[in-house]
């Protein structure tokens, strides 16, 4: 059983805003810290950054409007915490306390990921869909369900009638769907809105691409401040974050689907 929703979700607006943000924090400096969180819906947009970045409010509310269109953006940039600052000097530590939980994609979870991709292209609209064994529901909006119906004929498709979505329907929040983005290996931490010390970011991407490598569960956990974690050191994990975030063209490109 897997539910996905797409990049026009207002979660995945959210989610998307805080990932261009982090990108942004890595073309100003190369080693940013920066936490983003991000709350949309009905013409406004608020943005709480904490950072030790020198953004401009100007540069982030272009950001808003760039992924969100016309709202209104709150935008709040306040330095990171000075304890945390100094977790990481000298040497790049763990980020924070966590467990971490890397899973297979199973053969059902791709399946919907890529009928969500397909659906995508064709509506770029808000959706939302769900496999549960043999049933298959989709609600997708601007969207005539005839028109869908042809293509997935046994397909629940939006049981309450046509509709329309996104922010002036409903409010969005980074990491509120992380069940979309992890699959099976959700655990406390989201995904996005945050650079690659964070554990939150480099340990899930490393368990999850773990997990698809060995084909089998990966479970770890880390204190704030370990240097190595699965006996390794933590940099080369932040490593290997990196460049899997990099081959997928950014953090707000991650942002749009997570990890599948």
């Amino acid at each position: 059983m897997i539910e996905k929703v797409n990049p026009s979700h207002p979660d995945k607006i959210a989610d998307r805003i805080a990932g261009a943000i982090v990108d942004l924090a890595y073309e100003l400096e190369k080693e940013p810290k920066v936490a983003v969180e991000v709350l949309i819906g009905h013409g406004s947009c608020h943005v709480i950054i904490e950072t030790t970045v020198q953004f401009e409010k100007e540069a982030i509310e272009k950001i808003v409007k760039r992924i969100a269109g016309e709202v209104q953006p709150n935008v709040v940039i306040v330095p990171q915490d000075k304890h945390l600052e100094e977790n990481q000097s000298g040497i790049l530590r763990c980020g924070d306390n966590g467990i971490f939980k890397g899973m297979p994609i199973t053969s059902e979870q791709l399946l919907l990921s890529n009928i969500a991709h397909d659906l995508y292209d064709k509506y770029l609209t808000d959706g939302k869909y769900i496999l549960s064994e043999n049933r298959l529901i989709i609600c997708q909006s601007h969207a005539k369900t005839i028109g869908i119906k042809e293509q997935y004929p046994q397909a629940t498709i939006n049981p309450l009638g046509d509709w329309t979505g996104g922010t002036d329907v409903d409010t969005g929040a980074t990491n509120r769907k992380l069940g979309s983005d992890m699959a099976d290996g959700v655990t406390g931490g989201g995904l996005h809105g945050k650079d690659l010390s964070k554990a939150d970011v480099s340990l899930n991407i490393y368990a999850f691409l773990k997990a698809q490598r060995l084909q089998e569960p990966v479970e770890l956990c880390c204190a704030i401040g370990d240097e190595y974690v699965d006996g390794i050191p933590y940099t080369d994990i932040v490593k290997i974050a990196k460049q899997y975030i990099d081959s997928i063209g950014g953090f707000e490109k991650f942002a749009e689907w997570g990890l599948f």
